[in-house]
């Protein structure tokens, strides 16, 4: 307790992320009580394997958010590659054909609203809402009926699982290939932003864009690349939501650009700018997912009351980011 009061009082930008902690802690002792079998290995597994979308989308919204920006293109992104990803195999297409233009459609949905930022000035939330309206109007036109992949599909390894531990009766920890990516997603984003210029410069952006341009920055590149980044992750989430169910819609993903939102702010990413983590997007994204785990394990609670309660704790947290930011002013 010493250490993290400690890390609080020195780096207060890490408030939000240490309360975001607790609430998992908190949520996680709670069920325990109230219903057993949380803390054990499948529900572990569980909620791994149900939210890895979740934390590649909270980890792309992350870059986005760190400068200031803001995406709401992803769940429009994951639903055309989606659709399009299914009709190709389903085609026949060669597996890694299909994962190439799965990921870099939605890496060119990026650049296009990273260049409608950065060199026609448009606002990100308009450019990033016309890529919305753009990706969702493409997956209707492929198709607005639920596409299946074939049961012999090679984009099905991506959900299968793997047995880690062999626990008694059907409490094993088991993993997926998902699982697998979106760590390193994570790990791979943790060292992109906190040990290299780019990361710094993302950072800086945030905190200032004219003082990131004064110090040599480069600001321009890197502003159209945390679009490029954030529309790539969504269409490897794509990847990994479509393996994992074999299906895909044009309605899939609406509103889980909020959901992504709402883990990043809860996770301690400030919305204006220059302060957050990505670990701290991944603990809000379990957040999220714990959440739905204790609604359903309650079978009172409607489900409705889902997003009431995430607006109550996302509004908890923005008042609290408020507060961090206000005493480092």
């Amino acid at each position: 307790m010493t250490r993290i009061r400690r890390l609080v009082s020195t780096n207060p930008s890490t408030l939000p992320t240490v309360a975001a902690v607790a609430i998992l802690i908190a949520m996680v002792v709670y069920g325990e009580i109230a219903y057993g079998r949380i803390v054990q290995a499948n529900t572990l597994s569980n909620l791994l394997i149900n939210n890895t979308h979740l934390i590649v989308l909270a980890v792309a919204l992350t870059f986005v958010i760190l400068t200031g920006g803001i995406d709401l293109s992803v769940g429009s992104i994951i639903a055309f590659s989606s659709v399009a990803g299914v009709m190709l195999s389903n085609a026949g297409w060669h597996p890694l054909a299909v994962l190439v233009v799965m990921i870099g459609s939605g890496s060119l949905f990026g650049l296009v609203s990273g260049i409608l930022i950065r060199y026609f000035n448009v606002q990100p939330f308009i450019a990033t809402l016309a890529m919305m309206f753009l990706g969702r109007g493409l997956a209707s036109l492929l198709s607005t009926v639920p596409e299946r992949l074939g049961e012999d599909s090679p984009l099905r390894w991506i959900g299968t699982q793997i047995k880690v531990v062999d626990g008694p009766k059907v409490n094993d920890l088991v993993i997926t290939p998902a699982v697998i990516v979106a760590l390193l997603v994570v790990i791979v984003a943790f060292f992109v932003l906190h040990r290299t210029r780019t990361g710094r410069t993302v950072y800086a952006i945030g905190g200032s864009e004219n003082s990131a341009a004064l110090m040599g920055l480069s600001v321009p590149r890197t502003k159209v690349l945390v679009y490029v980044i954030s529309g790539t992750l969504a269409g490897i989430a794509a990847v990994l939501y479509t393996g994992r169910l074999g299906t895909a819609q044009n309605i899939t993903g609406i509103g889980w650009e909020l959901d992504a939102i709402a883990a990043a702010v809860i996770g301690g990413t400030v919305l204006t700018g220059a302060y957050g983590y990505v670990l701290g997007s991944v603990v809000g994204a379990l957040v999220l997912g714990l959440m739905n785990v204790l609604i359903t394990r309650d079978g009172k609670i409607p489900p409705e009351m889902t997003t009431i309660i995430t607006g109550a704790i996302l509004l908890v947290f923005v008042l609290l980011q408020r507060a961090v930011t206000r005493k480092k002013e």
